[in-house]
Protein backbone atom coordinates (compact mmCIF):
# COMPACT_ATOMS: atom_id res chain seq x y z
CA UNK A 1 0.00 0.00 0.00
CA UNK A 2 1.51 3.42 -0.94
CA UNK A 3 1.77 6.07 1.50
CA UNK A 4 0.33 9.66 0.75
CA UNK A 5 3.55 11.01 -0.71
CA UNK A 6 4.24 7.83 -3.00
CA UNK A 7 0.38 8.33 -3.96
CA UNK A 8 1.14 11.87 -4.82
CA UNK A 9 3.86 10.86 -7.30
CA UNK A 10 2.02 8.10 -8.47
CA UNK A 11 -0.84 10.36 -9.39
CA UNK A 12 1.93 12.70 -11.10
CA UNK A 13 3.22 9.95 -13.42
CA UNK A 14 -0.33 9.02 -14.57
CA UNK A 15 -1.38 12.72 -15.38
CA UNK A 16 1.96 13.88 -17.05
CA UNK A 17 0.74 10.64 -19.07
CA UNK A 18 -2.68 11.50 -19.79
CA UNK A 19 -1.07 14.96 -20.81
CA UNK A 20 1.38 14.22 -23.15
CA UNK A 21 3.50 15.98 -20.75
CA UNK A 22 5.75 12.84 -19.45
CA UNK A 23 9.49 13.17 -20.62
CA UNK A 24 11.49 11.11 -18.27
CA UNK A 25 12.15 9.51 -15.31
CA UNK A 26 15.02 8.62 -13.55
CA UNK A 27 15.40 5.55 -10.55
CA UNK A 28 18.57 6.56 -8.65
CA UNK A 29 21.06 6.33 -5.57
CA UNK A 30 21.09 2.65 -4.69
CA UNK A 31 20.59 1.28 -1.22
CA UNK A 32 23.34 -1.11 -1.65
CA UNK A 33 26.41 0.22 -3.22
CA UNK A 34 27.81 -3.24 -4.57
CA UNK A 35 25.04 -3.54 -6.55
CA UNK A 36 25.17 -4.07 -10.16
CA UNK A 37 22.30 -2.71 -11.59
CA UNK A 38 23.41 1.33 -10.99
CA UNK A 39 19.86 3.19 -11.71
CA UNK A 40 17.15 3.14 -14.27
CA UNK A 41 16.02 5.50 -16.91
CA UNK A 42 12.03 5.62 -17.93
CA UNK A 43 10.84 7.18 -21.48
CA UNK A 44 7.94 7.40 -23.29
CA UNK A 45 7.24 5.42 -26.44
CA UNK A 46 5.07 4.36 -29.51
CA UNK A 47 5.21 0.14 -30.53
CA UNK A 48 3.16 -1.46 -32.79
CA UNK A 49 0.97 -2.68 -29.51
CA UNK A 50 0.45 1.20 -28.26
CA UNK A 51 1.76 3.65 -25.88
CA UNK A 52 4.35 2.08 -23.46
CA UNK A 53 7.16 3.54 -21.11
CA UNK A 54 10.52 1.85 -22.04
CA UNK A 55 12.73 1.02 -18.78
CA UNK A 56 16.79 1.27 -19.80
CA UNK A 57 18.45 -0.91 -16.75
CA UNK A 58 21.78 0.72 -16.57
CA UNK A 59 24.13 -2.19 -15.39
CA UNK A 60 27.95 -1.89 -15.12
CA UNK A 61 28.72 -3.66 -17.90
CA UNK A 62 25.38 -3.73 -20.15
CA UNK A 63 22.18 -2.27 -20.71
CA UNK A 64 19.01 -3.78 -21.01
CA UNK A 65 15.78 -2.51 -21.90
CA UNK A 66 11.84 -3.58 -21.20
CA UNK A 67 8.72 -1.89 -22.28
CA UNK A 68 5.74 -2.13 -19.74
CA UNK A 69 2.34 -0.83 -19.96
CA UNK A 70 1.63 2.26 -17.87
CA UNK A 71 0.01 0.24 -14.45
CA UNK A 72 2.58 -2.60 -14.63
CA UNK A 73 5.34 0.68 -14.52
CA UNK A 74 3.79 1.84 -12.05
CA UNK A 75 4.34 -1.37 -9.77
CA UNK A 76 7.93 -1.79 -11.18
CA UNK A 77 8.84 2.07 -10.16
CA UNK A 78 7.58 1.57 -6.29
CA UNK A 79 8.64 -2.07 -6.46
CA UNK A 80 12.42 -0.89 -7.21
CA UNK A 81 12.27 2.19 -4.66
CA UNK A 82 11.43 -0.36 -1.76
CA UNK A 83 14.10 -3.02 -2.71
CA UNK A 84 17.07 -1.22 -4.48
CA UNK A 85 17.10 2.66 -4.76
CA UNK A 86 16.05 5.70 -2.65
CA UNK A 87 15.49 7.97 -5.32
CA UNK A 88 13.22 8.77 -8.23
CA UNK A 89 12.58 12.01 -10.36
CA UNK A 90 10.09 12.70 -12.49
CA UNK A 91 10.61 14.92 -15.72
CA UNK A 92 7.28 16.47 -17.31
CA UNK A 93 7.04 19.65 -19.95
CA UNK A 94 5.92 21.88 -16.79
CA UNK A 95 7.79 20.71 -13.59
CA UNK A 96 10.14 18.07 -11.92
CA UNK A 97 9.11 15.88 -9.08
CA UNK A 98 11.65 14.49 -6.80
CA UNK A 99 10.79 11.55 -4.42
CA UNK A 100 13.30 10.31 -1.87
CA UNK A 101 13.50 8.42 0.93
CA UNK A 102 15.51 8.81 4.04
CA UNK A 103 18.28 5.65 5.23
CA UNK A 104 17.24 6.99 8.46
CA UNK A 105 14.07 6.00 8.83
CA UNK A 106 13.04 5.15 4.66
CA UNK A 107 10.13 7.70 5.26
CA UNK A 108 9.39 9.30 1.26
CA UNK A 109 9.42 12.66 0.66
CA UNK A 110 8.42 14.98 -2.07
CA UNK A 111 10.00 18.09 -3.49
CA UNK A 112 8.59 20.28 -6.90
CA UNK A 113 10.46 22.38 -9.03
CA UNK A 114 10.91 23.89 -11.99
CA UNK A 115 10.37 21.99 -15.34
CA UNK A 116 14.82 21.17 -17.00
CA UNK A 117 13.48 19.80 -19.96
CA UNK A 118 11.33 20.28 -22.82
CA UNK A 119 10.02 17.27 -24.75
CA UNK A 120 11.74 17.44 -28.53
CA UNK A 121 9.06 15.18 -29.77
CA UNK A 122 5.12 14.17 -28.57
CA UNK A 123 5.14 10.68 -28.45
CA UNK A 124 1.61 10.54 -27.41
CA UNK A 125 0.33 12.56 -30.55
CA UNK A 126 -2.13 9.52 -31.68
CA UNK A 127 -3.27 8.62 -28.27
CA UNK A 128 -3.38 12.38 -26.65
CA UNK A 129 -7.14 13.37 -26.24
CA UNK A 130 -8.59 16.25 -28.19
CA UNK A 131 -7.99 19.71 -26.36
CA UNK A 132 -11.28 20.24 -24.37
CA UNK A 133 -10.41 24.06 -23.70
CA UNK A 134 -8.58 26.15 -26.13
CA UNK A 135 -5.78 28.01 -24.82
CA UNK A 136 -5.29 30.93 -26.95
CA UNK A 137 -7.62 34.01 -27.46
CA UNK A 138 -9.99 32.57 -24.63
CA UNK A 139 -11.12 35.20 -22.75
CA UNK A 140 -12.31 33.60 -19.54
CA UNK A 141 -8.98 32.17 -18.98
CA UNK A 142 -6.77 35.18 -19.26
CA UNK A 143 -9.81 36.93 -17.03
CA UNK A 144 -9.18 34.00 -14.01
CA UNK A 145 -5.48 34.68 -14.21
CA UNK A 146 -5.29 30.63 -15.38
CA UNK A 147 -3.11 32.10 -18.23
CA UNK A 148 -1.15 35.18 -20.03
CA UNK A 149 -2.60 37.46 -22.75
CA UNK A 150 -0.21 35.10 -25.41
CA UNK A 151 -2.44 32.15 -23.80
CA UNK A 152 0.16 30.48 -21.98
CA UNK A 153 -0.64 28.71 -18.87
CA UNK A 154 0.95 30.87 -15.79
CA UNK A 155 3.40 28.64 -13.25
CA UNK A 156 1.28 28.46 -10.54
CA UNK A 157 -1.78 27.17 -12.38
CA UNK A 158 -0.89 24.28 -13.81
CA UNK A 159 -2.82 22.31 -10.83
CA UNK A 160 -5.81 24.45 -11.93
CA UNK A 161 -5.83 23.54 -15.36
CA UNK A 162 -5.13 19.74 -15.05
CA UNK A 163 -8.23 20.09 -12.08
CA UNK A 164 -10.60 21.90 -15.07
CA UNK A 165 -9.30 18.87 -17.36
CA UNK A 166 -10.18 16.33 -14.89
CA UNK A 167 -13.76 17.34 -14.15
CA UNK A 168 -14.54 17.95 -17.92
CA UNK A 169 -13.69 14.51 -18.65
CA UNK A 170 -15.66 13.32 -15.13
CA UNK A 171 -18.75 15.47 -17.12
CA UNK A 172 -17.99 13.84 -20.11
CA UNK A 173 -18.05 9.94 -19.29
CA UNK A 174 -20.26 10.26 -16.95
CA UNK A 175 -23.15 12.72 -17.82
CA UNK A 176 -22.67 13.98 -21.22
CA UNK A 177 -22.54 10.67 -23.03
CA UNK A 178 -25.51 9.40 -21.24
CA UNK A 179 -27.52 12.43 -22.66
CA UNK A 180 -27.08 12.18 -26.90
CA UNK A 181 -26.41 15.88 -27.26
CA UNK A 182 -29.28 16.90 -25.49
CA UNK A 183 -29.07 20.86 -24.39
CA UNK A 184 -29.10 20.53 -20.90
CA UNK A 185 -30.37 22.65 -18.17
CA UNK A 186 -27.43 23.15 -15.07
CA UNK A 187 -27.41 24.66 -12.34
CA UNK A 188 -23.86 25.13 -10.29
CA UNK A 189 -24.03 25.81 -6.76
CA UNK A 190 -21.93 27.81 -4.78
CA UNK A 191 -19.80 28.56 -8.27
CA UNK A 192 -17.09 30.71 -6.36
CA UNK A 193 -14.58 32.53 -8.95
CA UNK A 194 -16.33 30.24 -11.81
CA UNK A 195 -13.43 27.99 -12.81
CA UNK A 196 -15.43 24.92 -13.21
CA UNK A 197 -18.49 26.72 -14.42
CA UNK A 198 -16.83 28.21 -16.99
CA UNK A 199 -14.99 25.09 -18.72
CA UNK A 200 -18.25 23.37 -18.23
CA UNK A 201 -19.99 26.21 -20.58
CA UNK A 202 -16.79 26.65 -22.71
CA UNK A 203 -16.58 23.26 -23.34
CA UNK A 204 -20.29 22.33 -24.07
CA UNK A 205 -20.87 25.49 -26.39
CA UNK A 206 -17.11 25.79 -28.34
CA UNK A 207 -16.57 21.94 -28.57
CA UNK A 208 -19.69 20.09 -28.45
CA UNK A 209 -21.58 22.96 -30.41
CA UNK A 210 -24.27 22.33 -27.50
CA UNK A 211 -26.49 25.17 -26.81
CA UNK A 212 -27.08 24.07 -22.87
CA UNK A 213 -27.64 26.79 -20.27
CA UNK A 214 -26.16 27.28 -16.92
CA UNK A 215 -26.37 29.10 -14.31
CA UNK A 216 -24.09 29.83 -11.03
CA UNK A 217 -25.21 30.09 -7.63
CA UNK A 218 -22.89 31.91 -5.70
CA UNK A 219 -23.76 33.96 -2.04
CA UNK A 220 -20.65 36.52 -2.25
CA UNK A 221 -22.29 39.45 -4.74
CA UNK A 222 -18.61 40.93 -6.07
CA UNK A 223 -17.94 37.93 -7.55
CA UNK A 224 -21.39 37.37 -9.17
CA UNK A 225 -20.72 40.92 -10.71
CA UNK A 226 -17.18 39.52 -11.79
CA UNK A 227 -18.21 36.50 -13.29
CA UNK A 228 -21.04 37.90 -15.36
CA UNK A 229 -18.69 40.50 -16.62
CA UNK A 230 -16.01 37.73 -18.04
CA UNK A 231 -19.54 35.86 -19.24
CA UNK A 232 -20.58 38.84 -21.22
CA UNK A 233 -17.00 39.84 -22.55
CA UNK A 234 -16.57 36.04 -23.89
CA UNK A 235 -20.01 36.08 -25.64
CA UNK A 236 -21.64 33.50 -23.55
CA UNK A 237 -24.90 34.20 -24.31
CA UNK A 238 -26.38 31.05 -21.99
CA UNK A 239 -24.09 31.28 -18.95
CA UNK A 240 -25.31 33.58 -16.21
CA UNK A 241 -24.59 34.19 -12.23
CA UNK A 242 -26.97 35.37 -9.79
CA UNK A 243 -26.24 35.88 -6.22
CA UNK A 244 -27.90 33.83 -3.18
CA UNK A 245 -27.64 31.14 -1.02
CA UNK A 246 -28.37 27.20 -2.27
CA UNK A 247 -31.06 26.45 0.42
CA UNK A 248 -33.13 29.92 -1.02
CA UNK A 249 -32.68 29.38 -4.48
CA UNK A 250 -35.59 28.85 -6.59
CA UNK A 251 -34.67 25.79 -8.78
CA UNK A 252 -38.02 24.72 -10.96
CA UNK A 253 -36.26 22.78 -13.76
CA UNK A 254 -32.87 21.01 -13.96
CA UNK A 255 -31.07 18.48 -15.56
CA UNK A 256 -28.13 18.72 -13.46
CA UNK A 257 -27.25 19.99 -10.31
CA UNK A 258 -23.74 20.59 -9.63
CA UNK A 259 -21.81 21.49 -6.28
CA UNK A 260 -18.28 21.50 -5.97
CA UNK A 261 -16.72 21.93 -2.34
CA UNK A 262 -19.83 23.82 -0.95
CA UNK A 263 -18.40 23.52 2.81
CA UNK A 264 -19.65 21.64 5.16
CA UNK A 265 -23.88 21.18 4.79
CA UNK A 266 -24.03 23.44 1.82
CA UNK A 267 -23.47 20.28 0.24
CA UNK A 268 -26.19 18.57 2.02
CA UNK A 269 -28.42 21.59 0.85
CA UNK A 270 -27.17 21.53 -2.78
CA UNK A 271 -28.29 17.93 -3.11
CA UNK A 272 -31.59 18.31 -0.70
CA UNK A 273 -32.35 21.01 -3.83
CA UNK A 274 -31.29 19.04 -6.53
CA UNK A 275 -33.49 15.64 -5.56
CA UNK A 276 -36.27 17.92 -5.01
CA UNK A 277 -35.98 19.22 -8.96
CA UNK A 278 -35.94 15.55 -9.53
CA UNK A 279 -32.17 16.22 -11.40
CA UNK A 280 -31.47 13.69 -13.80
CA UNK A 281 -28.01 13.92 -12.36
CA UNK A 282 -26.43 15.48 -9.45
CA UNK A 283 -22.65 16.04 -8.64
CA UNK A 284 -21.02 16.80 -5.62
CA UNK A 285 -17.35 17.45 -4.26
CA UNK A 286 -17.73 17.42 -0.35
CA UNK A 287 -15.57 19.01 2.05
CA UNK A 288 -14.99 20.54 5.42
CA UNK A 289 -17.35 17.54 6.81
CA UNK A 290 -18.24 18.96 9.95
CA UNK A 291 -21.31 18.06 11.44
CA UNK A 292 -20.99 14.64 11.75
CA UNK A 293 -18.05 14.67 13.25
CA UNK A 294 -19.86 17.02 16.41
CA UNK A 295 -22.97 14.45 16.33
CA UNK A 296 -20.21 11.11 16.71
CA UNK A 297 -20.78 9.63 20.24
CA UNK A 298 -19.16 6.12 19.73
CA UNK A 299 -20.04 4.06 22.88
CA UNK A 300 -18.85 0.17 21.51
CA UNK A 301 -15.89 -1.08 21.16
CA UNK A 302 -14.81 1.42 18.36
CA UNK A 303 -14.15 4.14 21.14
CA UNK A 304 -10.96 3.72 21.34
CA UNK A 305 -10.11 4.24 17.84
CA UNK A 306 -11.97 7.18 17.79
CA UNK A 307 -10.15 8.84 21.07
CA UNK A 308 -7.65 9.48 18.15
CA UNK A 309 -8.57 13.12 16.40
CA UNK A 310 -6.98 12.24 13.41
CA UNK A 311 -8.81 8.98 12.99
CA UNK A 312 -12.42 10.53 14.24
CA UNK A 313 -12.21 12.63 11.73
CA UNK A 314 -11.76 10.81 8.80
CA UNK A 315 -14.37 8.44 10.10
CA UNK A 316 -16.45 11.20 9.94
CA UNK A 317 -15.65 12.24 6.21
CA UNK A 318 -16.46 8.86 5.33
CA UNK A 319 -19.83 8.70 6.88
CA UNK A 320 -20.92 11.83 5.72
CA UNK A 321 -20.48 11.07 2.39
CA UNK A 322 -21.51 7.52 2.72
CA UNK A 323 -24.38 7.81 4.12
CA UNK A 324 -25.19 11.05 1.43
CA UNK A 325 -24.98 8.05 -0.73
CA UNK A 326 -27.17 6.12 0.65
CA UNK A 327 -29.99 8.62 1.05
CA UNK A 328 -29.12 9.57 -2.56
CA UNK A 329 -29.88 5.88 -3.54
CA UNK A 330 -32.99 6.19 -1.32
CA UNK A 331 -34.48 8.62 -3.79
CA UNK A 332 -33.87 6.65 -6.13
CA UNK A 333 -30.78 7.41 -7.81
CA UNK A 334 -27.34 5.25 -8.89
CA UNK A 335 -24.36 6.52 -7.05
CA UNK A 336 -20.72 6.64 -7.56
CA UNK A 337 -18.13 7.56 -4.84
CA UNK A 338 -14.45 8.33 -5.58
CA UNK A 339 -11.33 9.97 -5.99
CA UNK A 340 -12.00 13.18 -7.90
CA UNK A 341 -8.13 14.20 -8.46
CA UNK A 342 -5.26 14.04 -6.09
CA UNK A 343 -2.62 17.47 -5.53
CA UNK A 344 0.04 17.78 -3.54
CA UNK A 345 -2.48 20.19 -1.44
CA UNK A 346 -5.51 18.45 -1.60
CA UNK A 347 -4.49 14.56 -1.44
CA UNK A 348 -7.99 13.37 -0.61
CA UNK A 349 -11.02 14.96 -3.01
CA UNK A 350 -13.93 12.99 -2.64
CA UNK A 351 -16.60 13.26 -5.46
CA UNK A 352 -20.40 12.58 -5.28
CA UNK A 353 -22.29 11.36 -8.88
CA UNK A 354 -25.89 10.76 -8.35
CA UNK A 355 -27.57 9.14 -11.43
CA UNK A 356 -31.67 9.19 -11.03
CA UNK A 357 -31.99 5.51 -11.38
CA UNK A 358 -35.21 3.64 -13.38
CA UNK A 359 -35.80 1.06 -11.15
CA UNK A 360 -37.99 1.64 -8.02
CA UNK A 361 -35.59 1.36 -4.73
CA UNK A 362 -36.29 -0.43 -1.57
CA UNK A 363 -36.14 2.18 0.34
CA UNK A 364 -37.42 0.60 3.56
CA UNK A 365 -33.78 -1.65 3.45
CA UNK A 366 -32.25 1.14 2.67
CA UNK A 367 -33.26 3.82 5.43
CA UNK A 368 -32.80 0.81 7.60
CA UNK A 369 -29.39 0.37 7.16
CA UNK A 370 -28.66 4.01 7.54
CA UNK A 371 -30.44 4.32 10.77
CA UNK A 372 -28.23 0.74 11.99
CA UNK A 373 -24.75 3.28 11.11
CA UNK A 374 -26.30 5.98 13.26
CA UNK A 375 -26.71 3.70 16.22
CA UNK A 376 -23.40 2.27 15.70
CA UNK A 377 -21.89 5.76 15.73
CA UNK A 378 -24.10 7.63 17.96
CA UNK A 379 -25.73 9.66 15.46
CA UNK A 380 -28.26 11.49 16.20
CA UNK A 381 -28.95 12.80 12.43
CA UNK A 382 -27.41 13.71 9.40
CA UNK A 383 -28.19 17.13 8.07
CA UNK A 384 -29.61 15.97 4.73
CA UNK A 385 -31.14 13.55 6.31
CA UNK A 386 -32.84 16.17 8.05
CA UNK A 387 -33.86 18.14 5.34
CA UNK A 388 -35.52 15.81 3.35
CA UNK A 389 -37.65 14.68 6.30
CA UNK A 390 -39.24 17.60 7.10
CA UNK A 391 -39.94 18.51 3.87
CA UNK A 392 -41.61 15.06 3.41
CA UNK A 393 -39.31 13.97 0.44
CA UNK A 394 -38.21 10.81 2.27
CA UNK A 395 -40.37 9.12 4.87
CA UNK A 396 -38.91 7.45 7.82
Amino acid sequence: MLTNQEHIFSEKINTSVENGEFIKLIISNKRNKTSDLNKIIVSPVEIKKGFRLSFLYNYKTQDITKNYKLEESQNLIFNELKENFLNVELFTANEVIRLFFSLKNNKPKIKISEPTFKPAVNLNHDRKKHKRIELKHNIWLKELGITTSEGVIKKDMHDKYRQINKYLEVIENMIIKKTSGKNLRIYDAGSGKGYLTFALYDYLKNNLKNETRITGIEFREELVDTCNKISEKAKFENLNFVQGTIIDSNIKKVDVFIALHACDTATDEAIYKGIKANAQFIVAAPCCQKQIRKEMNVTNAMHSLMKHGILKERQAVILTDGLRALLLEANGYKTKVFEFISTEHTPKNIMIVAEKSKNKPDKDAVLKNIDEIKKMFGIEFHYLEKLLNENRIILP
